[in-house]
């Protein structure tokens, strides 16, 4: 007996508690199964790693592109590499952007590089290069660079790793990470602070704060995006904006550096 009557209507027994679990497993193996059936009748979800920056602006044009698409952009923030992988394998998403680093995926999940990003300096106006037009990552030595909220252990800490180790530059996370608009504050304020961002971060400020985006050059570091997704992932939107980003993605810069850590 599962369930037993009682003066206010009903509740469970033991075994109806030891057994409700494993229900709950039952119906989600079959929502599963039917999902695999028929993949188009759920929304495609895509793993954007921040609203802010490009790949979420390239999954936004992809859905404006289109009419009534059924489609989730969601934000696995905390998630490194690792652990994206294994959400797009367990389909908590259909997709991830990430930077991979150099260890091998998971057997059944697939990495298109489909988003170079060029980087650009972000400064305040009282800031040494605030003037320049561009720059070179050289120019940068000496200059502190601010990145609060860089998660230890993430494939991102792994990239700015990599990039101030090659061109000798002063990058850190110190200090507690109040948001966007705080960093953004702290820029306007600071004659000798600068940020990294992507070209086409959509990154807001009061126009009072006069910020200025430097393009870097002579090389162009550029932040790659790779696209993991499930082998035979039969949803008709996943194909769709592969082939989406495919066509529309900007040129990579011919002087382009990237770190090993990168899928070719």
């Amino acid at each position: 007996m599962l369930l037993v009557r009682t003066s206010r209507g009903s509740r469970t027994t033991l075994d109806g508690r030891i057994l409700l679990p494993h229900a709950k497993n039952v119906l989600k193996a079959l929502d599963q199964a039917e999902q695999a059936v028929r993949p188009g009748s759920r929304p495609l979800r895509v793993d954007v790693l921040n609203r802010r920056i490009a790949p979420a602006q390239a999954v936004y044009r992809f859905y404006r592109s289109q009419q009534e698409m059924n489609l989730d952009a969601v934000t696995l923030s905390g998630d490194n590499a690792a652990q994206a992988a294994q959400a797009v394998l367990d389909g908590t998403v259909d997709a991830s952007f990430r930077a991979l680093p150099a260890s091998p995926l998971p057997a059944g999940i697939k990495a298109e590089r489909l988003l170079d990003v060029p980087l650009e300096l972000l400064v305040g106006p009282g800031h040494p290069l605030a003037n320049e037009s561009w720059a070179k990552p050289a120019d940068l030595v000496g200059h502190r660079i601010w990145i609060p909220g860089i998660r230890p252990g993430s494939e991102w800490e792994e990239y700015y790793r990599v990039l101030s180790e090659a061109f000798g530059l002063s990058i850190d996370a110190l200090g507690p990470h109040f948001g966007d608009e705080a960093l953004m504050d702290a820029l306007a304020e600071s004659a000798s602070l600068g940020t990294l961002v992507g070209c086409g971060d959509r990154y807001l400020w009061p126009g009072s704060h006069d910020l200025r985006r430097i393009p870097l050059r002579a090389p162009t570091p550029v932040y790659p995006h790779t696209l993991l997704f499930r082998s035979g992932d039969r949803h008709p939107l996943l194909a769709a904006l592969r082939d989406h980003l495919r066509i529309t993605r900007p040129r990579t810069p011919d002087d382009a550096w990237t770190p090993d850590l990168a899928v070719s």
